[in-house]
């Protein structure tokens, strides 16, 4: 899922920029009437404030300084957020101090109060009732959770403060001093939150420090005040709803500070997080988000009513901050389970994290950037001037004027300007991302009634048979009584039926195939239960469609999908087909993604498979798509997953020798050798990996080490999980095979392979190593191998014998792969490719020594025709059975996806046999096996 791309739309990036462009503020605070009367209350208090930015260690002196002026520490505290608002006011508006700053300070403020107040709570109740202790007499805490912009780190600067009071665990309080008095936890957290309230929320003659806003706890109003962390879990598992989950998105533990020094907050984590993002791509709650801002903008218009200026307001109108925060929290919550990296609470940083994700386009976070900070700085121009939680911008002319000059507009007609345009900017993303697909992505009345609330939707499956081809209409008719259909949601089964209506308008138009939506139905229906997908295909009416061509292409995609069904969000991309496999950034993404598992507490072992597996099987898959479509060749598809499985090969050793307990060094000293396809860089769809371990170290258990190295390595690649596994490993090409060492010293893998000694490879062991690579492995070790490679395929051979031992292998590969029925096996048949990498093997061994273009391992294609341009085969020939490779290639590649036979008809591979077939004869027709 991405959000559209700016360019090509109404709105111009340059020239929005330059219509935005302030000058240079010169306001005066002293505009506030909130600042005036601060001046007038506090002269003699404004100095207890340490000149510059607030921060925390500033209003703490400050508090002290208050004390000594003689007040109360709960006065204190209200004076104290006095004087930390007019120095925001003066550094903001005079200073031009940053948002981030600005925020930051209200947020220190609102964390001390709240630590403040814990403290005061404590000491109070304690000395009534006891400490509340959990088992063992530790103290059980309470957590005062921070949602929404205290979370994030981002209070405005009139802002009330949403809090959440959760405590560790029920049980009883230790009593008094005389053991009397005891209460139970909760009601000692109850008596808590009423004393947190009354030093944080009264207001008194010096006002309030915030307004306090509990509305957000569990079962809300009518909700205890704080509830223990068993209690908030069974909440989420059984009564949580969508809307909940945005709101718990940028909770954070604010208080008491001695609870977060000890770790005990962490706790919190694990409820917390599988409620907020699921393990799978959540498109689910799009309609939830839709519902709630619905909800936000029908209120506003209430408000508004009889009262036009309200209209106007930066936060809740269209366009408004609201609107920002609701399109980067999408993105992160429908991905956010998979996509660790996205879970962060300042909006901000979340914009660039969806744009370094490709979830929207750089152009698009750089503009929603601005758009956010501007309005938030208005935001608080607006509150500065009285102190009052509104977003609505002032009515009188000279607030009007003096907001537009502290924003660095020389007239109010720049500033309305400059905010008509961000707030359009905001519009049309929010409204592209929540209310259908983006212009150029879907057209045709196939991509009408994306929405729930669309009445003209909602009917039965039985009402769109009639309108689709007979094979699709039998095929649905049956999931009108399928139990897994009965069982759906109302809303899920409408979407169902939406889909379908949409498919068969698009086979109408002709833009897809009645055989792609029979395909799409085989693949959908063991999916039903999994609403998201279901969610994402009608949310995405363009990874619908190329959903549907790329099952229309081939057979095997439809398999991939129902294995790894996740992958289809792939499709949502609109890079997809334009790039290719990137090695670096793939590896970034996943150290990115393990680093904010780690930054949890989430990346145990199980954690770090699924990580992987999920991954490599999307990266399949954007292979997949682009092969289906046409953007790659049969080598390119075979270059992207050979250089896949090096990526994955590099990954899992990096990880695994990490959390190796023996490890007895930084990098292990260890290389991976790729025979067949993964050294030959010819890997298909599902291939597995043959490998052979070597290690260059003389630590006195090097062997055990490496050995314990390798079974890890081996285990995280094939174990399966849920999220399936990720290559099957083959390792009897190593020395003496299924009865040798897993991992072997290099120096005794060189004796082997050069024939040192009593134990020697075999000749069909030096054809698999013309073939072989060092597919990971540091510098030296790398350098190490190829010598090994060059001395074992540069070695004297006698011609005669070897072609003799060739043939004679070529001959029990063709009788343990038999082609019955007269058809032509594109690999085993004489003429087939098999043919040409027996012969390519035989060139090599035979002549690498006098010719060293052919040491190199680039593929059996380059090898042909660099063998001709030595003059070791007549002119022509290389290049025609190079190309009678690749066409065999491409039709086995063929084959394979569409999951049919590779025995074809001989007439159709004919040209390309007889090409192999001369190769064949001029170089090895003359041996008899």
């Amino acid at each position: 899922m991405t959000a559209r791309q700016l360019p090509g739309s109404s709105l111009d990036i340059a020239a929005l920029s330059a219509a935005v462009t302030p000058g240079a503020s010169g306001c005066d605070a002293a505009h506030s009437r909130f600042v005036q009367r601060v001046r007038r209350r506090y002269p003699s208090e404004l100095g207890c404030l340490p000149p510059g930015m607030p921060r925390r260690a500033d209003m703490e002196a400050a508090l002290q300084a208050l004390a000594r002026l003689g007040h109360p520490r709960t006065s204190a505290l209200r004076v104290l957020r006095q004087l930390v608002l007019e120095r925001l006011a003066v550094m903001d508006c005079e200073q031009t101090a940053s948002l981030g700053d600005v925020t930051l300070a209200v947020t220190e403020l609102a964390e001390l109060a709240l630590d403040e107040a814990c403290e005061l709570a404590f000491a109070d109740l304690d000395a009534l009732h006891g400490a509340p202790l959990m088992d063992g007499g530790r103290r059980a805490q309470l957590w005062v959770i921070g949602m929404g912009k205290l979370g994030a780190r981002e209070l405005n600067v009139s802002s009330d403060i949403d809090l959440i009071y959760v405590y560790e665990q029920d049980g009883e309080t230790a009593g008094n001093a005389e053991g009397r008095q005891r209460i139970s936890h909760h009601e000692y957290f109850g008596k808590a939150v009423r004393h947190i309230y009354n030093t944080v929320g009264d207001t008194t003659e010096h006002g309030q420090v915030f307004r306090v806003d509990l509305a957000l706890r569990p079962n809300g109003n009518s909700g205890p005040s704080a509830v223990s962390l068993g209690a908030l879990e069974e909440y989420f598992m059984v009564q949580g709803r969508e809307w909940e989950r945005f709101a718990w998105l940028k909770s954070r533990v604010i208080a008491p500070r001695q609870a977060i020094a000890c770790g005990s907050a962490q706790a919190l984590r694990g409820v917390v997080l599988p409620f907020v993002f699921r393990r799978y791509l959540d498109y689910g709650v799009f309609e939830a988000l839709r519902a709630l801002h619905r909800q936000i903008r029908d209120h506003a218009a209430k408000r508004a009513a009889g009262h036009p200026g309200r209209a106007n307001d930066v936060k809740l109108s269209r366009g408004g901050i609201r609107e920002i925060e609701f399109t980067v929290q999408l993105l992160q919550v429908v991905r956010g389970g998979q996509f660790p990296e996205l879970r962060t609470r300042p909006t901000l940083d979340a914009l660039q994290r969806v744009a370094k994700a490709g979830l929207m386009p750089a152009t698009t976070a750089q503009a929603l950037s601005e758009a956010y900070t501007f309005l938030r700085r208005v935001e608080h121009r607006i509150q500065y001037l009285d102190d009052q939680q509104t977003h609505v911008l002032p009515t009188r002319d000279d607030d009007l004027a003096w907001l537009a000059t502290s924003m660095g507009y020389p007239t109010v007609a720049g500033f309305l300007h400059a905010l008509d345009a961000h707030r359009e900017v905001v519009a049309e993303e929010f409204d592209i991302l929540l209310g259908g697909p983006a212009k150029g992505q879907c057209h045709g009345k196939g991509c009408a009634g994306n929405r729930n609330d669309n009445p003209a939707a909602r009917t039965d499956l039985q009402t769109v048979l009639p309108s689709l081809p007979r094979e699709l209409a039998e095929r649905v008719a049956q999931w009108s009584t399928h139990p897994r259909v009965l069982a759906l949601r109302e809303d899920t089964r409408n979407r169902l039926v939406r889909l379908v209506q949409r498919t068969g308008a698009w086979i109408d138009e002709g833009r897809v195939t009645e055989q792609a939506a029979l395909r799409m139905a085989d693949w959908i229906e063991p999916l039903l239960r999994r609403e998201s997908y279901l969610a994402l295909l009608q949310e995405r009416p363009s990874v619908h469609e190329r959903l549907l061509r790329l099952l229309g292409a081939a057979r095997w995609p439809a398999r991939y999908l129902l294995q790894h069904p996740g992958v289809i969000d792939e499709l949502a991309s609109q890079q997809l087909l334009a790039e290719r496999f990137d090695p670096a950034q793939f590896t970034a993404d996943l150290e990115d993604r393990r680093a904010s598992l780690h930054r949890t507490g989430e990346d145990d072992e199980e954690a770090l498979l699924n990580l992987l597996r999920r991954a490599h099987h999307a990266e399949v898959f954007r292979t997949l798509a682009r092969d289906v479509e046409g953007v790659l060749t049969v080598e390119q598809v075979a270059d992207d997953l050979s250089a896949l499985a090096d990526t994955m090969l590099a990954l899992t050793a990096r990880w695994c020798w990490e959390r190796l307990k023996n490890r007895h060094r930084e990098e292990p000293s260890m290389a991976v050798i790729g025979y067949g396809k993964l050294g030959g860089k010819e890997l298909g769809y599902g291939s597995d990996l043959d490998i052979v371990f070597v290690y260059d170290d003389p630590h006195e258990n090097a062997g055990e080490i490496y050995a314990g190295f390798v079974r890890k390595m081996i285990n995280w690649m094939t174990v399966k999980t849920g999220e399936g596994d990720l290559y099957e490993i083959d390792t009897a090409l190593r020395p003496n095979g299924n009865s040798g060492l897993l991992v072997t010293s290099l120096e005794a893998y060189a004796q082997y392979q050069q024939q040192r000694g009593s134990n020697a490879a075999w000749t069909w062991e030096h054809q698999a190593m013309t073939r072989a690579r060092c597919v990971l492995g540091g510098p030296a070790m790398q350098q190490r191998f190829d010598q090994v490679r060059e001395s074992v395929i540069t070695a004297p051979r006698e011609a005669t014998d070897l072609a003799r031992e060739i043939v004679s292998m070529r001959a029990k590969v063709r009788l343990a792969h038999p082609v019955r029925g007269g058809g032509f096996d594109v690999k085993h048949s004489p003429g087939g490719m098999v043919d040409v990498e027996f012969v390519v093997q035989y060139l090599v061994l035979l002549h690498a020594a006098t010719h060293a273009d052919l040491r190199l391992n680039t593929g059996n294609i380059h090898l042909l025709r660099r063998a001709e341009a030595a003059g070791l085969l007549p002119a022509g020939m290389g290049a025609a059975a190079a190309d009678a490779y690749r066409e065999l290639r491409q039709i086995q590649h063929r084959a394979r996806l569409d999951e049919t036979t590779t025995q074809v008809d001989p007439a159709s591979a004919e040209s390309a046999a007889r090409a192999v077939s001369a190769l064949w004869q001029q170089v090895l027709g003359h041996v008899t096996p």
